[in-house]
């Protein structure tokens, strides 16, 4: 298998874990990255999830191996498994952080920026190369630059395939911050456990809300707001959280 799941108490950790091959990911590592993803959201204890990649690289995206010659049926499926991979994440109920060193290259950008936050290692190098096997963009790649940076950029990043190193995309708001790859994986962990420790429920909701804003007028978005906020006024997490202010103690927030 090489796609490795491993828990720290609430936080999973998923990685693609091929290092031979930067951690390309193949047909089956398709279906196993879906399998994890939907096994871990089904699993309420799971609070957060780092999505990462194993030996200093996160992932150099689909196999070129296995391209080729298929029937428009057989490419359709591929397509479909990769939707699905690009889809487990964004709608993962609970914030999911990518750490990303290395490389991470086509497809596997476009399900790091489907993450709630992106931290990119010093020596992280994002490329969009399609262009170099005679393909457009794939993974909602595209779908998430046009909301991220200038589109005149975000055209010039396709078009040319160069690479995006972790500073450049840093100032792009392409990654939240940058680390010494050392330090990548213990600040990923460290903004999970914070993160599993909230209230689970009204995080949820949250990432509800910022998935849906963009297709919403204001007024719509903020009917949307009006019918979460009664509902998490009745769990147990929000009525923790007012007797322990009022007792001038932390929240205790089970995702009640």
């Amino acid at each position: 298998m090489s796609i490795t799941v491993t828990r720290d108490g609430p936080v999973a950790i998923v990685a693609f874990d091929r290092p031979r091959a930067k951690n390309a990911f193949t047909m089956a590592m398709r279906r196993d990255f879906v399998d994890a993803f939907t096994a871990l959201d089904a699993d309420r204890s799971v609070r957060a999830v780092v999505l990462t990649g194993s030996e200093g690289n996160f992932c150099s995206g689909a196999d070129i191996g296995e391209m080729g010659d298929t029937c428009p049926e057989d490419f359709l499926a591929r397509m479909h498994l990769l939707h699905a991979m690009a889809r487990a994440v964004a709608r993962f109920r609970a914030p999911v952080i990518a750490a990303v060193d290395g490389v991470c290259i086509g497809a596997a950008w476009g399900f790091a920026l489907a993450a709630d936050i992106v931290l990119a290692g010093e020596e992280a190098r994002f490329a969009a190369t399609f262009r170099r096997i005679g393909y457009a963009p794939d993974a909602g790649l595209a779908w998430y630059f046009l909301r991220t940076v200038n589109p005149m950029r975000a055209r010039e990043i396709v078009y040319s395939g160069r690479e995006v190193r972790a500073e450049e995309a840093l100032a792009l708001g392409l990654a939240m911050e940058v680390l010494p790859g050392d330090a990548l994986m213990d600040r990923a962990m460290e903004l999970a456990r914070d993160i599993a420790e909230g209230p689970a429920t009204a995080l949820h909701l949250a990432k509800r809300q910022f998935a849906a804003a963009p297709a919403m007028s204001f007024e719509t978005f903020l009917d949307f707001e009006a019918t979460m906020q009664p509902l998490l006024g009745q769990t147990g997490d929000h009525r923790d959280a007012v007797t322990a202010f009022r007792e001038k103690r932390p929240p205790r927030f089970n995702g009640g």
